[in-house]
């Protein structure tokens, strides 16, 4: 079961996220599915949020790609972590396109039921995204020398 998740798990940064087939997630997610975001102020969202929340991303940064840098399984669960590179080439929570490539990690946990992801629970480097796009300082401009 846990290959299974797996390759099941591996279909969203790979199929969704690089390749742009949205329609892969009706394939892969439950129609019950739930995402827990905690840089999003109205959660939880259901499938058609996530597919909103990819269509977004993937418009601000069309050439997205993800690399998956370790998938581990254990029962009904699949953790994730990744490094995600793109263009940002559309408005971005204001933030109008600078043209910069960005390389952002985060970590994801899947839970799978009957064959389908059911529950996504999602955290990445929203920070250091601001950083690279130059709306947040770097941390070494915010910290004073003598305390860094």
């Amino acid at each position: 079961m846990s290959i299974a998740n797996k390759t099941l798990v591996r279909r969203d940064p790979e199929e969704i996220w690089s390749a742009g087939n949205l329609d892969t997630i009706s394939e892969v997610f439950a129609e019950e599915f739930v995402l827990h975001d905690p840089a999003a102020p109205d959660e939880p969202r259901d499938r058609d949020d996530y597919r909103a929340y990819v269509e977004t991303y993937r418009e601000v940064f069309p050439d997205v790609t993800y690399e998956v840098d370790s998938l581990v399984a254990e029962s009904e669960f699949v953790s994730l972590r990744y490094t995600a590179h793109g263009t940002h080439k559309g408005e971005f929570f204001g933030i109008k396109p600078t043209g910069t490539e960005v390389s952002v990690t985060g970590m994801e946990l899947y839970r799978v039921e009957n064959g389908a992801m059911v529950e996504l629970w999602t955290s990445y480097d929203v920070l250091g995204l601001f950083q690279q796009l130059g709306v947040v300082p770097p941390v070494d401009e915010l910290v004073p020398a003598s305390r860094a």
